[in-house]
């Protein structure tokens, strides 16, 4: 079992997001320090990209943010390095292929195992192409995430029989943001994967209150928040890390 489903096995997890270098990589620190402590159990650190597709505006400026301040790749590999010194719930790393690809797979792989990332999503690459990164990253120890989005339906089986660490469950179309509610019907879709895979569900976009993490947490193992921790950096800046904390504090109470 891998350091990402054994986070499972405590209860409900919840995952909370953050953009690397927004606005800077000392600030983005604190703030996953401090999501620790108030009980994330997994953390999805984003690596900033210039055309982010499934990203709705909220995360697309944490991006423009972080790379007009000049954070590279090689910069948040030191970054995780000295994070791990101390950080230890599992990291998972998301990005998109072009960043990977002008890295070096191989490279890119290898360096997630040496400064103990966990684990990949890369939403922009489908099932039927995933066999160029996942074989690499799983001979490193880094399981590579795939996601199954309400038009998935038919393809349920095929992506969740050889799914690692956590299947990444989109709760809606479109991009990430917080939304009113939530209409798809997450219940079924986690009920089909059930048929085929043991391994943990764990359901994102769009969630951004308690009511909506409680409600989700019925339906799958874990509950994932990006655009609503984003927001909270993107007002408060350098002073972000306590805010941010207090709201994955309420987060991680009503799931649990």
């Amino acid at each position: 079992m891998s350091k990402i489903q054994e986070a499972f096995q405590k209860g409900k997890a919840f995952i909370p997001f953050v953009t690397c270098g927004d606005p800077d990589l000392e600030t983005t620190a604190k703030i996953v320090r401090a999501m620790e402590e108030a009980g994330a159990d997994i953390i999805e650190l984003g690596i900033p990209f210039s055309d982010p597709t499934a990203e709705g505006p909220v995360i697309q400026a944490a991006n423009i943010r972080a790379l007009s301040g000049g954070v590279t790749t090689d910069k948040i590999f030191d970054f995780v390095c000295e994070l791990r010194k101390d950080v230890k719930v599992p990291l998972v790393f998301m990005t998109y292929a072009n960043v990977i690809f002008s890295y070096g797979i191989e490279k890119f792989a290898k360096k997630c195992a040496e400064c103990g990332i966990d684990g990949l999503i890369l939403p922009d690459v489908p099932h039927e192409e995933k066999d160029e990164f996942s074989g690499i990253f799983q001979s490193c120890g880094v399981d590579f995430i795939s996601l199954i989005a309400p038009t998935s339906e038919n393809r349920i089986a095929t992506i969740s029989a050889d799914a690692n660490g956590f299947l990444y469950v989109v709760s809606s179309l479109g991009v990430t943001g917080e939304r009113a509610e939530i209409r798809s019907d997450i219940g079924k879709t986690t009920a089909q994967i059930r048929n085929y895979t043991k391994i943990p569900c764990a359901i994102g976009f769009g969630i951004s209150t308690p009511e909506q993490a409680k409600e989700m947490s019925q339906y799958a193992d874990g509950v994932i928040v990006g655009s609503a921790i984003v927001k909270r950096i993107g007002q408060y800046g350098r002073d972000a890390a306590p805010h941010v904390a207090e709201y994955v504090k309420s987060m991680k109470d009503a799931i649990r």
